[in-house]
């Protein structure tokens, strides 16, 4: 798992994959103005931004209480990818296997009954990435429950389009 270059194709898939399910979401009206779909949005991002915050060793604020509108979850998505960019530019393979201290993994002691292990930095975008994942499949789900089309946005199906950039939505329109 401590391979820089899959670890950038996950987040390559993660960012194309993003960005077709806000393409989806924001392109049926329904969708768009479903709180289900918009808290599930949010959190992702904010869970991808959480541990980017963390990796760079910044400081974490707490979230806001209620989930922001569409445009302004997509916008940030944007800026997340963009300073993912940055972070993985800089990354070497021997940061991989360093120790992340999650700032919110004490909270999961008493439910595990002991301390929980530090995850390596790689076992963390790991984490990223699935849990991304995981998320996107209940927004799909919601999409299709509203009347809209999830769209296909499997690891694989990025491999057999040629891995292709991400295409965000247009947020303005």
């Amino acid at each position: 798992m401590n391979d820089l270059r899959t670890l950038k194709e996950l987040f390559g898939h993660m960012q194309w994959a993003d960005a077709l399910v806000l393409k989806a979401v924001t392109s049926h009206a329904e969708a768009a103005g479903d709180a289900k779909v918009r808290e599930l949005l949010f959190h992702l991002h904010m869970v991808q931004r959480l541990f980017l915050t963390v990796w760079q060793k910044g400081s974490l604020t707490a979230p806001p209480n209620e989930a922001p509108d569409i445009v302004s979850v997509g916008e940030s998505a944007r800026e997340y990818y963009a300073d993912l960019g940055g972070f993985l530019s800089e990354l070497d393979e021997t940061a991989l296997g360093g120790a992340v201290v999650l700032p919110w993994a004490g909270r999961f002691a008493q439910h595990l009954g002991r301390e929980p292990f530090a995850p390596t930095l790689a076992e963390t975008c790991m984490q990223v990435a699935m849990h991304s994942t995981y998320h996107r499949g209940q927004i799909n789900a919601r999409l299709r429950a509203v009347g809209g089309e999830p769209p296909l946005t499997d690891f694989i199906a990025w491999v057999w389009f040629g891995k292709p950039d991400a295409e965000w939505p247009d947020l303005t329109e």
